[in-house]
Order: C-alpha cells, then sequence, then structure tokens
C-alpha cells in the first residue's frame, strides 16, 4: 500500500478516519499533561514515565512486527541522541509553556512550524519562497502578532509563547535533520529509538530536579498513562496508518484539526476560555499551514512527522 493508493474514495474515507483520530489523540497531549501537573506531578516527572512507558509498549510492538532491515549500531545511538535530544527538548520547552498560556494558545503558536521549515529551507538554499510561501508567512506571523497582543499581565504570557515559539522553532530544525537520518530506516525503529533517548533526557531531568517518583496520585497516574497511551503510542500508529493510505500532503492538511481539538479540550476539560484574538490569531495560523503544506512535494520530511509527532 502506498500514498499513491488516495484516489480510492474507500481508502481516502479510511485514511480521513485514521488521521482525524490520531489528530483526536496528539489534541489531548496538553490538556492531558495539565491534568497531571494538577495532580501533584512535576512535568519532569510526567514526561519521564510517558517516554519511558511509551518506549516500552513501542519497542514491543516493534518486536512483534515482522522483521525489518535491522539498524546499525551508528544509526542507533543517532537516533538515540540527535532525535531522543532533540526531542526532549522542544517537547519540554512545549509544555513548559503551560505554566503561562493555554493549551489552545500553545497549539496554534505551536503549529507555527511549518513558517520555520519555510524560513530555515530558503536560508539553506534548499526552497524558494514565492508568492504562496510569502503569503503564508505573513498570515503566520500576523496571527502570532494577533493572538500575543499586548502584555496585560506583567509579561508572564510572553515567557509562555516564547516557550511555545522557541518549541515550533525547534521543531523546525528537527524535521530537516531527522529527514537526513530517517533514509531507508524502519520508521518505527527510529520513533522507538527517538522515544527511549527521550525517555533518558526525561529521567536524568526528573532526577537533577529531584522531582523523580512513582509515589504519584491517582489521578496523576491515569493522566501519565492516558498521555502514554492515548496521546502518544496510539495515535502516532493512527497516523503512519493514515499517511500510508493519504499521502504527506493530505495528511497534513486533515491534521490541521489538531489546534481547534486542543482548544475545544481546553475549554470543556480545564474550562481555559476561547479568546476572539486566540481563535482568530489560530485560523490565520491555519491557513498559512495549509497554503504551505499544499505547496510541498512528497518528502522524507513528512514520515519522520508521523514517526516523531510533537510534543
Amino acid at each position: 500500500m502506498t500514498p499513491s493508493d488516495s484516489s480510492s474514495p474507500s481508502r481516502a474515507v479510511t485514511g480521513t478516519s485514521l488521521i482525524l483520530g490520531a489528530a483526536a489523540g496528539f489534541s489531548s497531549v496538553s490538556v492531558l499533561t495539565s491534568l497531571a501537573m494538577q495532580g501533584g506531578a512535576s512535568l519532569s516527572t510526567i514526561l519521564a514515565w510517558r517516554y519511558l512507558l511509551a518506549s516500552v509498549v513501542l519497542g514491543t510492538w516493534v518486536v512483534a512486527q515482522p522483521p525489518t532491515p535491522r539498524m546499525t549500531a551508528r544509526d542507533t545511538w543517532r537516533w538515540l541522541i540527535i532525535g531522543g535530544g532533540g526531542q526532549a527538548l522542544l517537547v519540554w520547552l512545549a509544555l513548559s509553556s503551560l505554566a503561562y498560556i493555554s493549551a489552545a494558545t500553545l497549539a496554534f503558536l505551536f503549529y507555527t512550524y511549518p513558517s520555520w521549515v519555510a524560513l530555515i529551507q530558503a536560508a539553506r538554499g534548499a526552497e524558494r519562497i514565492d508568492r504562496r510561501c510569502a503569503l503564508a508567512l505573513a498570515l503566520s506571523f500576523g496571527g502570532i502578532a494577533l493572538m500575543a497582543g499586548a502584555p496585560n499581565d506583567g509579561g508572564a504570557a510572553w515567557r509562555g509563547y516564547a516557550f511555545a515559539l522557541g518549541a515550533a522553532v525547534v521543531y523546525g530544525m528537527y524535521i530537516p535533520a531527522m529527514a537526513a537520518l530517517q533514509g531507508d530506516l524502519p520508521v518505527a525503529s527510529t520513533s522507538t529509538c527517538a522515544k527511549v533517548g527521550s525517555a533518558i533526557c526525561f529521567i536524568v531531568l526528573a532526577v537533577t530536579d529531584r522531582t523523580l517518583t512513582g509515589h504519584l496520585g491517582t489521578e496523576a497516574w491515569a493522566a501519565v498513562v492516558a498521555l502514554t497511551l492515548l496521546a502518544t503510542v496510539l495515535p502516532s500508529v493512527l497516523f503512519l496508518m493514515g499517511l500510508m493510505q493519504l499521502g504527506p500532503v493530505r495528511t497534513a492538511i486533515i491534521s490541521t484539526v489538531e489546534p481547534f481539538l486542543t482548544a475545544l479540550l481546553g475549554l470543556v476539560v480545564l474550562k481555559q476560555p476561547l479568546t476572539p484574538a486566540s481563535l482568530g490569531g489560530g485560523a490565520l495560523i491555519m491557513t498559512a499551514v495549509i497554503l504551505l503544506q499544499s505547496r510541498r512535494t512528497t518528502t522524507a520530511e513528512e514520515l519522520v512527522e508521523g514517526g516523531d509527532h510533537a510534543p
């Protein structure tokens, strides 16, 4: 089955359903993380358990699959250090912003990453900024300006914006870097290695800040388990399955529903209000994403996005 098969109506429906299911799972990351922190767990501890458990589940799944080309020791170390370390950095930046901004704001700001990819690729001379790309960049950064507005809380929210945009910039650099490392390696194996590397990073962080513990409350453990299974492992698998049905461009465009689902979950579960500025800025950003994705061609980058979706 290849992305070219997406012309079949039945496969298009199946692929769309899979991607929407993945988006629903990924959209719950910020909300479940917030619930776990409300249960008394530190962010570093939550992430350590999330990635440790995800590594175990994904590793078991990979072993259970038919034999695939084995990764060399060099590739394994690259994915543990570069893939895992890079993922840990962008996830930590993104979720650290929740101390200052809402889940919806984080989701929309993080989705500026295609704009950063475009800028980074243009700076490298790998792509050119045409009229459509320029319009998308203008919309994206206009959305950021509309959402940020003027500081009215002593600047606390600006720290949240900085964390969220920092995560988007890191992801913009992470995508082409992982595309270069991916090559012909099996995506499931590289994704598992990256999650193992991230787990190691967060365990070290939690030990360093002296918060690592297994004595979490019932609510915190429930949120961590849901975060692992429903927001990390399951959507990663659904995303890969949908990607094979639809191809990268259609998959990326359908995935733009994700931040709106995050906003809805934040409203319903966390009682975080949706302001006109957030919705307006988010709409501008997501329009920019659609413009950028519709001009992209099939590359290895989307496979990396599928394997190591963030945050």
